[in-house]
């Protein structure tokens, strides 16, 4: 770097000095929007207008959680005949807004689909004595005032659960399944054992004091109120860079543009809620140290929730770039709860997982281009969700900038193209280089941190009730360095005057260093050595915590004494195959039974079997197609629910594959029943009018087993599609600098 000219010099002092009057200011107005806002009660942060539902404080079991309509803008219509969608926040340390806290959110991109939207919201204080449980049944109150509102709507609510709020949705849902039509969740953690020690060391820091008795006794100091600052805390732990310097450095350095959005986000950081001790405790012992919710070990009012027991489809959202929720605690519940993916398809369930590169914790529920992307294309595929035959699968986005138009593009608009790819439970295995051995470590923490709990609450909790109270408990809470650095950095500090008449010289005066400064390059090489040293600092502290834990609790500590239960996944395993021994033996029997309509159906699971993945397109061309008069054998109409039948047969083909394709031939007794057969599988494949493709090999197998003429199918499906009345297409894009790898295409 070039030594810097006199005038150079001159004009970063006078930038630097300006740009940190204006950042002076922004932290002021941190501080007045975060005393506004307790002054106001601590609202939702919503950026939409809403209105109160219910509130169920009200309820017999009262609890701090109601129930919001979002009001829609004028220019964002929703419509009656969709579906609602209910989004449910995270009561985790902040408060409630985070799924509608801008345009670009879950909240905005439902209603730019025309879906009614409601809002779960809670206040800053639980309702004395509240409950975990409480709280399911208020939510489970939410859902029945939704379905009512909208009683003339056939489906049921979609929700979305971000991160606490995923588990809890999820246990929810396995008790009252009816209330529920397709969950997300997103970023939830609910295999909390899981993870990497090199990429998400959070899991082993509870270990370090011996587990859930800390927070109990943080709850009691409080006089029964949890401080959620504590947990948003930990959370600023994580990531010490960032916390300490990378976000306070962005917004000085780029404090002309960074404010707004720094306010903007820094209102929502800002607000801290409190959670009861009975909930505090559920969550920790429960959850987040027991781990019981994926082996059906937790309870709702003595009954063990079982998350076999729900029915609608669940897609779960997660990002490798998230070290609070990592991908395998957000998708080995999968392989805990079900042991074996054709367990899935056999019992008629169906669970979409979607993965995102890079994107942080926080990323995921408030990033725009999250929402302009990933959760644009969930609430656009909840029609292919809700269609797809049971059965584990990964949605994959494919942008389709500088691609080739495809046949029947008009039914995938947009942006993007989307498949749904079968996977394995060894594809989610996969996804953890670590794998699963040290989860065994987590099993002995557990046991001890029991042994200390029950332990504190028989001889220490007495002790603590006595001397703590609510008063005491909120003056030792405002003084929580979170709270105390927006309370003394506000208007109400002495300097504020003079440091707002220096930001209001600073703007009239504004005068930026030139892009080419060389001083500009060192405060960015100094950023980045800042940046470096601040991680080099947390890899130690992980580093250090981890080698700790395993020395403390693995087979040569505390392991000896309080040895690891089996893992969970060979529990699962074991149930699984019994349950698939169980439906092969009903499925042998229902094997040779149905006519055209199941024929239909076990060609193109086949096929896209054979493909490893089902397109959006293909399963709308299917429901196009059953709208038509079709033929059946005989030249007889076929008037079927295709959807049902479709996955009816799917439970069937998961566990005898080959006989059901075996039992074609008496499915379809004569040659003029196949091809019609094979011609609709066909369509909906896509895969006409050529057949001289690796994607249509299942047909030509099954043409040659079932003496097909290859001719006649051809022209039977060119036909079925040709009466469609097709959309014009869409226009070829010029090539894009970055383009998606794509399936072939179909034509």
């Amino acid at each position: 770097m070039r030594a810097p000219l006199p005038g150079e010099l001159r004009d970063y002092v006078v930038d630097a000095g300006q740009r940190t009057a204006l950042f002076l200011d922004a932290l002021l107005d941190r501080g007045n929007a975060y005393r506004e806002h307790l002054q106001r009660g601590t609202p939702a942060l919503l950026k939409f207008k809403h209105e109160l539902v219910l509130d169920g404080a009200s309820f017999e079991r009262p609890c701090n959680y109601a129930l919001l309509r979002v009001v829609p803008p004028k220019d964002l219509p929703v419509r009656d005949d969709l579906r609602p969608l209910v989004v449910v926040d995270p009561r985790a340390g902040h408060g409630p807004g985070i799924g509608g806290f801008k345009n670009d959110s879950e909240v905005g991109v439902a209603m730019r689909a025309g879906h009614p939207v409601y809002f779960v919201s809670f206040r800053p204080q639980p309702e004395e004595g509240q409950t975990l449980q409480d709280v399911m049944h208020a939510q489970a109150r939410f859902l029945e005032a939704v379905i009512e509102r909208h009683a003339h709507c056939p489906d049921k609510p979609v929700v979305v659960g971000n991160c606490q709020a995923g588990w809890a949705m999820m246990a929810l849902n396995a008790t009252r399944p009816e209330l529920f039509g397709p969950l997300m969740v997103v970023g939830a953690p609910l295999s909390y054992w899981a993870g990497a020690s090199t990429l998400n060391p959070m899991r082993y820091a509870g270990a370090t004091l011996g587990g859930s008795w800390l927070a109990s006794l943080a709850a009691d100091l409080g006089a029964g109120r949890f401080d959620g600052a504590h947990l948003v805390d930990n959370f600023e732990k994580l990531n010490p860079a960032n916390t300490l310097w990378s976000r306070y450095y962005k917004l000085w350095s780029e404090v002309d543009g960074e404010a707004s959005r720094f306010l903007d986000f820094e209102r929502w950081w800002g607000g801290y809620f409190r959670m009861s001790t009975a909930e505090i405790e559920t969550i920790v012992e429960d959850l987040f140290v027991g781990n019981k919710l994926a082996r059906g070990e937790f309870l709702d009012g003595g009954r063990p929730v079982d998350l076999r027991a729900i029915r609608a489809p669940v897609v779960v959202f997660a990002s490798h770039g998230d070290n609070i929720t990592p991908v395998p605690q957000a998708l080995n519940w999968i392989i805990d709860t079900w042991g074996d993916e054709r367990a899935i398809a056999a019992s008629g369930r169906t669970i979409v997982y979607v993965l995102h590169e890079s994107v942080g914790h926080l990323g995921i529920f408030v990033g725009g281009e999250i929402a302009r992307k990933e959760h644009d294309q969930l609430v656009g595929s909840l029609d292919v969700i809700e269609s797809l035959p049971p059965g584990l699968y990964e949605m994959r986005l494919q942008a389709k900038d500088g691609i080739d138009v495809q046949r029947w593009d008009c039914l995938e608009p947009g942006d993007y193209s989307v498949h749904y790819e079968h996977r394995t439970m060894q594809d989610i295995l996969d996804l953890n280089p670590e794998g699963r051995d040290e989860e065994a470590l987590f099993s002995t923490i557990a046991k001890v941190s029991a042994f200390n709990a029950r332990w504190y609450k028989a001889c220490v909790r007495p002790w603590v009730g006595a001397l703590a109270n609510r008063a005491t408990g909120d003056a030792v809470g405002r003084l929580h360095p979170l709270r105390l650095q927006r309370e003394l950095l506000s208007d109400a500090s002495p300097a504020a005057p003079a440091l707002r008449r220096l930001a209001r010289q600073a703007r009239e005066r504004r005068a930026p260093a030139a892009p080419g400064n060389p001083l500009l390059a060192l405060q960015q090489q100094l950023d980045a050595g800042m940046r470096a040293s601040l991680d080099r600092l947390r890899e130690q502290r992980d580093a250090f915590t981890v080698a700790w834990a395993r020395q403390c609790f693995g087979a040569a500590g505390l392991g000896r004494w309080f040895p690891p239960d089996p893992p969970d996944s060979a529990r699962a395993q074991a149930w699984a195959l019994r349950q698939l021994e169980q439906a092969r033996a009903r499925a042998l029997e229902k094997v040779e039974q149905g006519g055209f309509a199941e024929a239909v159906c076990r060609i193109v699971l086949a096929g896209m079997a054979s493909i490893g993945a089902f397109e959006r397109r293909s399963l709308r061309l299917a429901r196009l197609l059953a709208r038509m008069p079709a033929q059946g054998a005989g030249g007889k109409p076929v008037d079927v629910d295709w959807t049902r039948l479709l996955k009816d047969q799917a439970r069937i083909t998961a566990v005898v594959p080959v006989e059901a394709l075996n039992a074609l031939e008496r499915m379809l007794p004569d040659r003029a029943a196949r091809e019609r057969a094979l011609a609709l599988a066909a369509a909906v494949m896509m895969i006409e009018p050529t057949l001289h493709n690796p994607r249509s090999e299942i047909i030509e197998f099954l043409m040659g087993t079932l003496g097909a003429d290859p001719q006649r199918v051809i022209g039977l499906a060119r036909r079925l599609t040709g009466a469609l009345e097709a959309p014009p297409r869409r226009p070829a894009r010029a090539p894009a600098a970055r383009r998606g790898r794509r399936v072939p295409a179909a034509d």
